[in-house]
């Protein structure tokens, strides 16, 4: 169980194959005689070549490419005409780790898709002041392990929006930001991947307005040992949250590999998460995840000095619940979902694994701050006795949980 539990500008103007170039770039460019790696290095020379407040648009179109893009100068904005309609396509990519690799600050991305690359489909690194709207990431043959990892991926950022964009078939998170600061996520759609949104060891962000369905699971909130920096203060809130009952295709020893099909939010080692507003639904294993990284399997904990593995300052409040529990993932859960509340019962809307930080207790109970509270109607929650090698699982008494915990500030984007 403890494997399956929880676990400005000048404007550059490019043509699609067969188009004429409406500008005399179009010298520049191969027709639709010459093969792809051709117009994939002279749209590459362009980004390599691109200055402070250039403008590259990609009118429709579908572009084929071999290798990886990158960008690694600021104050760019590379923009197409629909996320169904400007296609950097990556099929049969021989050679680069991802799509579109930008290393690079003020960037923005907007209205074009990219598919089918061997990796991640766009990497933004160490970037400030990031915005991609209307971008659509997908593998376009289904959701398989061989995919690429990530969809949307930007890390170690500061100052992130995401807005109005589709992630569709990664094998880790279709759209993801980790070890940043400041993050707003919007009105996004995620689907067929393992992770459908997460935020990772990252701090400020604000997740509303979304819809992620079809995912194994649906929104992670998680802090894993070994990275720059652990996160906290998340708000997810005015999603849509249901039938996140995918099987897992993740790579096996990855962390997204533990999340079980059929869960709807997953919180895993961080702090100060208000889960609050959303409308959570039909996801087979439980609805809410609550877990401590012993839970996943990872077993690396020893070198991860000063890590903190326990969840703690978690508010749930005002979701909307509606079926979900019924068919959890994997023998373990099964079991004990059928033991505890018989073949055609249910797992409660939310499920926790039990740990708490023993050094931290105050008379046997959590300190104020640190507790795991439920404002949410009828809403229980099911602890699974981790601590105790899940010898001992029960419901909860929710009146050790009937509390509130001080609202966390709204995102916003520092100077």
């Amino acid at each position: 169980m403890r494997k399956t539990l929880f676990l400005s500008v000048a404007i550059i103007t490019f043509s699609a194959c067969g188009e004429t170039a409406s500008k005399d770039t179009s010298s520049e460019l191969p027709n639709s005689n010459q093969d792809t790696s051709a117009f994939a290095a002279s749209l590459q020379e362009k980004l390599l070549d691109a200055q402070y407040g250039d403008i590259i648009e990609i009118p429709a179109g579908t572009y084929h490419f071999d290798r990886s893009l990158s960008l690694t100068a600021d104050g760019v904005t590379l923009s197409g005409a629909g996320m169904d309609k400007t296609i950097l396509s990556f099929k049969g990519q021989l050679a680069g780790a991802e799509g579109l690799l930008v290393t690079a600050n003020d960037f923005m991305i907007e209205n074009l898709a990219i598919e089918d690359s061997k990796g991640d489909a766009l990497k933004i690194n160490e970037g400030k002041n990031i915005t991609i709207m209307g971008v659509r990431t997908e593998w376009t043959g289904g959701h398989k392990t061989s995919n690429g990892a990530y969809g949307i991926y930007p890390v170690q950022c500061e100052n992130v929006l995401i807005e109005g964009s589709v992630a569709i078939g990664a094998s880790d998170a279709g759209i993801y930001v980790g070890q940043s600061k400041n993050i707003i996520l919007r009105e996004n759609r995620a689907e067929y991947n393992v992770a459908g949104i997460e935020i990772e060891n990252s701090i400020g962000a604000d997740v509303y307005n979304n819809v992620a369905t079809n995912n194994t699971g649906g929104i992670l909130v998680f802090n894993m040992p070994n990275l720059t920096m652990e996160g906290h203060s998340t708000r997810v809130f005015d999603n849509q949250i249901f039938d996140n009952n995918t099987k897992n295709f993740g790579h096996e020893g990855t962390p997204v590999a533990s999340v079980p099909a059929g869960s709807g939010v997953v919180i895993n080692s961080n702090d100060k998460v208000e889960v609050f507003n959303n409308s959570i639904r039909n996801n087979r294993t439980a609805n809410v995840i609550i877990s401590s990284v012993y839970s996943t399997g990872y077993n690396d904990l020893n070198k991860a000095e000063g890590f903190d593995p326990y969840p703690e300052g978690i508010f749930i409040y005002g979701n909307t619940f509606e079926g979900g529990g019924n068919k959890p993932d994997g023998a373990d859960l099964k079991l004990l979902k059928t033991v505890k509340f018989g073949p055609t019962g249910s797992f409660p809307d939310v499920l926790w694994d039990g740990y708490i930080d023993p050094a931290k207790l105050v008379d046997g109970k959590p300190k104020p701050g640190d507790r795991i509270c439920i404002q949410n109607g009828d809403a229980k929650m099911f602890n699974a006795d981790g601590p105790n090698e899940y010898k001992n699982p029960s419901l909860s008494d929710m009146s050790q949980h009937d509390c509130k915990l001080p609202k966390l500030a709204k995102a916003t984007f520092s100077n």
